[in-house]
Parts: structure tokens; sequence; C-alpha cells
């Protein structure tokens, strides 16, 4: 039985569910797509999917709406897939697993993709209507927007007539988004040396017959959007990692062996795993310098992060390859090379790096090490960067290039994407804060945010185009506490139908 069934407003909830069935992490969008495909099909729409998996969906105007401009429905169809570590679900082949907690869908251990899902299944939803009063629709349906927007980016819009714009991927009721910080994400690869450990007695390294192997396990982070909880103070668990290496390494001699954190560039981590090799006659002390690090951050982040925990198992080094998943020996990494990876960590910037003069309140320029990897020759980081004004944006791009080039790194940039400027003069704007006003009697709050959208890339394909951005209450995106509000999306679908028929 279908768990959303009962749900206001049902076919809005009916199509959430469906798609909900249907895995649809980034880059993997070909399933979701033919879905909307066979949907347009099923409605006699007129419907175009490219190559990357991107739909357009067009519905002609009703009658007496055929001289009224027409209106385009935009969001995308990929989702974050982030689950707990105890979830044993494969994202990339099984549904979700919703539920309801009072005014709340979520999905059991997992993400909820209502992040951008509910887009969708409001435009499902309107092209479904019958008796929705409209202009021509033009529903764009993106792909690979969570990656850095490679379907806004690439999207084929000749043939669009609409120049009216409602995006669909915000994530707060009573405001509509305006503007938004543009970004891109810096790939880092720092060459690693590998060696075997030391014959003997050794100063600086660790000796073959006297090593032992530890995993450090940082979790119970609340981790989050890195554009729109990168002000809420929250920790970095791979930054918070490399802070605890360098403590160990300052007191003890260690070699790093293997060093994670993180699945998603743009979601700040919320776990960081690292195996080191030390002496054997060192683990006391080791264990006790991690939970002298672990009070320490716990102190720091006691208000933003209070949950941080870091666990230390003990790993046998026969088991190092079945735990890393290769089938060759592991080697640690040399004293040197040590070093060097985690200085680079502490060196590059992360989080915040300026506030808005323009805007109170508003984060202007951050970034965030979202992705960590190791294998056996590079360490790999991922950062994404992000800022509302562009020359902030270089040179924070050219620190990040300049800190990574001094240890030896190389940088990469992909998934450029152009800041959402603010435009003074708005119609479409101007009348969604009237019909809100009208309907619930408060003002509708115009706001810019940190976090990207695709309005900035669309806007560059349709010229004058006059776009906003707006959506039903959702929390924690990104992060497996995700949660849609059910009373929120009824009235924030109720707005967007009177958006449309309000000639």
């Amino acid at each position: 039985m279908a768990v959303l069934s009962e749900l206001e407003p049902k076919r809005v909830f009916h199509y959430f569910e469906e798609m909900s069935q249907i895995p649809r992490p980034s880059y993997q969008e070909k399933a979701i797509s033919d879905y909307l495909v066979n949907f347009a099909k099923e409605h006699n729409l007129e419907y175009y999917q490219d190559k990357l998996y991107n739909v357009i969906m067009i519905k002609p105007a009703t009658a007496g709406y055929e001289d009224v401009e027409p209106i385009i429905i935009q969001g995308h169809m990929d989702m974050v897939c982030e689950k707990e570590a105890d979830c044993t679900k494969d994202m990339e082949k099984e549904g979700l697993d919703l539920e309801i907690n009072g005014d709340f869908v979520s999905a059991k251990g997992t993400t909820l993709g209502g992040d951008d899902g509910v887009a969708v299944a409001f435009a499902l939803a309107l092209l479904e209507d019958e008796t929705l009063q409209h202009p021509r629709l033009e529903v764009i349906i993106t792909v690979s927007e969570e990656v850095g927007m490679d379907g806004a980016r690439e999207i084929d819009l000749s043939m669009l007539q609409g120049k009216r714009m409602l995006n669909l991927d915000s994530e707060k009721e009573g405001e509509v988004l305006a503007s938004c910080a543009g970004g891109g994400t810096a790939r880092i690869s720092l060459p690693i040396e590998r060696q075997e450990l030391a014959q003997g007695p050794t100063i600086m390294g660790v000796a073959q017959g006297a090593a032992a192997y530890r995993e450090l396990v940082m979790t119970g982070l609340l981790g989050g959007h890195s554009g729109d909880e990168i002000d809420k103070g929250r920790g970095n668990a791979t930054m918070l990692m490399a802070r605890t290496l360098a403590t160990l390494t300052e007191n003890l001699p260690i070699q790093l062996v293997n060093l994670t954190g993180g699945s998603k560039d743009n979601a700040i981590p919320r776990e960081s795993k690292a195996i080191v090799v030390l002496p054997k006659d060192k683990v006391t002390k080791f264990e006790e310098i991690v939970a002298s690090v672990q009070e320490a951050i716990l102190s720091e982040y006691s208000m933003a992060d209070p949950n941080i925990h870091i666990d230390v198992n003990v790993v046998e080094e026969r088991n190092l390859g079945e735990m890393l998943g290769v089938e060759t020996k592991v080697l640690p990494l040399s004293t040197e090379s040590t070093s060097r990876v985690i200085n680079l960590l502490l060196s590059l910037p992360n989080g915040i790096q300026r506030m808005s003069d323009a805007i109170p309140g508003l984060v202007e320029t951050s970034l965030n090490l979202g992705i960590t990897k190791m294998d056996a020759e590079y360490l790999q980081l991922g950062f994404s960067i992000r800022s509302s004004v562009g020359a902030a944006y270089v040179a924070l791009r050219q620190k990040v290039t300049f800190v990574s080039r001094a240890f030896g790194a190389t940088v990469a940039m992909n998934g450029e994407y152009p800041a959402w400027e603010y435009v003074q003069d708005s119609p479409l704007r101007d009348k969604l804060c009237r019909i809100y006003k009208e309907m619930f009697g408060k003002d509708l709050e115009v706001r810019a945010i940190h976090a990207g959208l695709e309005c900035g890339l669309l806007s560059g394909k349709i010229e004058g185009l006059d776009a906003v951005s707006m959506g039903p209450d959702l929390y924690d995106i990104h992060t497996p506490g995700e949660r849609l509000s059910i009373s929120s999306t009824q009235r924030m679908y109720d707005f967007v139908r009177n958006i449309i028929e309000t000639k």
C-alpha cells in the first residue's frame, strides 16, 4: 500500500512516491528520465529528451489563456544519495522507504530526495490537472544539478517561448529567491609515496615487527548542504580528522595508511575514516591523545555539532586489502608523505571566507571540502567553492590552487556555473508578492542565497528571462535527516496554481 496516498495534495504526493521508488543519483538519471517521457506520452504532451536525459514537456494554453505569456516550471530530477552508517540500502538500485512523522515526510535511513523531487511532483500534477486554467506551460527537468549543473549547462531551450520562470528548487515557505551565488568544484590531486615499514629501530617512522594498525572513525556530525548550512558552524569531519592526525603526529611516530571522508562535493562531510600504523608500545598514548582531541573538539562544537565522536578500532595488517577493496598488499605512506597530506589539509581554507557587505546575514564567499579519497598513488580532494561576487570567487579559486601547488598537488576546476544576479525590475516577482499577500495575509520575503541554483545558467540561455525560485519547507537536505513539510507542500502547491491561473 502506498505510504503517502492519504496526503494532500494527493496527486503531488502520488507522483512524489512513485519517483521515490526510482533510484536517481546524479549521473544515473536514465530511469527517472524515461519515467518522465512515459508520463508525457500518456498525457499527449509535446516532449523532448536529450542525450544527457534532460526532459522538457509542453502543454498548450487552455481556452482564454492563449494570449497570456507562457510560464516555465523548472526543477531537477537527480538527488543527493546519503545514508546513515548502518543503513544497508543500495541507493543506486533500490527505492526509498518513505515514512510519515507528524507533519513531515522522510525516508528511513537515507536522504528523501525532496530536493528536488518535490518540484518534479508539482510539475507532473500541474500538467495532469485538466481543471487548471493556464497559459502555455513549459516544464524543464534537468539532470546532474547536484554535481555541477551539467544538465542546465548543456540543455537546448530553443523550442521554448516563455520568458517567465518558476524555479521550484528552494526550501523555505514564505520567501522567494531572486539571486544566488556562482561556483565550481576544485579537484585536487596530491601524489603520495607508499613504502615498506623501516627495518629495525627508527626514530621518525614505525619499525617492522613492532607495528600496530588502528582505524579512526569520526561520526555523529550533522553535516548538511554546503550552501544552505555552511553558516551553521557545523564541523567538517575530514577537516577535524586532519586536525586529529596532526595532533597525533606531533606526539607520536605515525604513518598514514588511508584517509576518506564525505561522498558529495556539496554536502558537509558527516563522517571520516583514517587508518594509521604506529609502534605497539605507543598504543595507550595514542588512545589518550585521541580522547583528548575529541574532548577539545566537543568543547569547541558544543552548540553547533554536539554529538561528534571518534572511535578507535583495531585493524589487522592482513585485513587491510579487504577493508580497502584492493587485492595487492597495502603499504603505509612514508613519514614525509604522511606529513605532506596532513599539512595540505590544514593549510587549505574551509568554510565561510566572507560575509556579504550588501545583504546582512548572507554568506558571500565560502568553500567546503566534500569528498576525500586515497588510492595507491594519490590523495584526491573535492572542494565546492561558492561566491556571489565574481572577483571573490576567482581570488578564492586562486588561493586553493596556489596552496595546493605549494605541496606538489595539481588542481582542476569543473562544473563551474555563474551567479544568478539580482534584477531590479521583475514583474513575475512583483506578481508573486501580490498574490502571496492576498492568500496568506503577510509579505513574501525576497532573498538572495549562498547555495547555487540553475537560474543563472538558464538566464544565459533565454534572453530577458524573469526568474524566481521558491518551494515548500524542506529541512536538512543532503542528509538522512531530510524531511518535507506536508502542510507547507499543500500551501505552496495552492500558491503555484494561483500564480499560473492569475492573468
